[in-house]
């Protein structure tokens, strides 16, 4: 349905729906599937208010099975509201065709006999189902913690239960039950590994927890989401006054799309905040900056020099940015510089 230059095509195959608000979509893929490890990801070409995009979606399951079947599956949360990835999924039908590419893995399970902890919450559980798989079927000295707000959306607990027994615990916010970082970690045997996937204040609390514990920082292990925040998407104006450019970034688009739009080469890899790739300098700030990724420290981002522009936002405002790029030639038209507040 849309191209964006991936490589890949699939089918749509199978939907299910796990819960109310969480999809599992089937994908048979042209020319088979390809080898991949436990963590890995797709790249999904989706469409967003008529432009592409692209998504990543973490493969479900064990490799094995998948290559069996000759099907990948993801698993896709209706994110409302959402950066729009989601709602595009949700519109799929049975026989439709994505563009895809990968797979491609940032979150790999460790080597080594290591005890591990896998922490998963929400949709977070997508890379983690089989690396908990993995390792229970290893016989590997390994625990799992499973949350989500609702126990509906626990939406593998019985298969991780079958697999784990008592190594696995669930918690469900709304039944008033709430995972203790600091217990959990100070609980670990020293060495260990901690995996964990889920919303990025959650990461950035497992970082401090995992800080006050002394633990090893190679020892923490992570992936996000790439478009959870502290605050509620909401449009902002973006200038580059190297570049002649001022624009505005929608609710539904990301700053990192806009640039591409505006034809602001800038580099990119994991779009989700974790790489730094996309970072740009902020010269000037109207509003407040809702740092949604991970790669910057708490110190960076309360100085706020710098935002990825894969993720991160503005509220009630604005930025004056440079990236650095400097063609030859720039797009000759100006847009209208949209509303700002001082």
């Amino acid at each position: 349905m849309t191209n964006h230059d991936l490589p890949l095509s699939a089918v749509v195959e199978h939907i299910d729906d796990l819960s109310p608000q969480v999809r599992m979509f089937s994908l048979r893929p042209a020319g088979g599937v390809q080898p991949w490890r436990v963590g890995s990801h797709l790249r999904v070409g989706v469409r967003i208010d008529g432009h592409d995009a692209l998504r990543h979606y973490s493969l479900l399951g064990l490799p094995q099975d998948s290559q069996a079947e000759g099907v990948y599956r993801i698993a896709v949360k209706r994110a409302d509201p959402g950066r729009g990835g989601s709602a595009f999924m949700w519109q799929l039908q049975p026989g439709d065709t994505l563009a895809l590419g990968g797979p491609l893995n940032h979150f790999e399970l460790p080597r080594g006999d290591a005890h591990c902890l896998l922490l998963a919450a929400g949709i977070g559980i997508t890379p983690l189902l089989g690396m908990a798989l993995t390792l229970a079927a290893r016989g590997a000295s390994m625990q799992m913690r499973y949350a989500a707000r609702e126990p509906a959306e626990l939406v593998f607990a019985d298969r991780l239960s079958a697999a784990l027994g008592e190594r696995l615990q669930t918690f469900a916010d709304s039944a008033g039950q709430r995972l203790d970082l600091d217990a959990e970690i100070g609980a670990l045997p020293a060495g260990s590994q901690l995996l964990i996937c889920g919303p990025v204040p959650l990461l950035q609390a497992a970082q401090a927890a995992w800080a006050r514990a002394g633990r090893q920082s190679a020892d923490l292990h992570f992936e996000t989401f790439g478009s959870s925040g502290h605050r509620a998407a909401q449009p902002f104006w973006v200038k580059l006054p190297a570049l002649g450019l001022a624009f505005e970034v929608p609710a539904e688009r990301s700053l990192l799309d806009m640039l591409a739009e505006h034809g602001v080469e800038t580099l990119a890899d994991c779009q989700r905040g974790e790489c730094g790739l996309c970072s740009v300098d902020i010269i000037e700030l109207v509003g407040s900056v809702d740092h949604r990724d991970v790669f910057f420290s708490a110190e960076q981002q309360r100085a706020n020099r710098q935002l990825c522009a894969c993720v991160s936002r503005v509220t009630d405002g604005g930025v004056v940015i440079d990236t650095g790029y400097r063609p030859d030639t720039v797009k000759p038209s100006m847009p209208t510089t949209p509303k700002e507040t001082r």
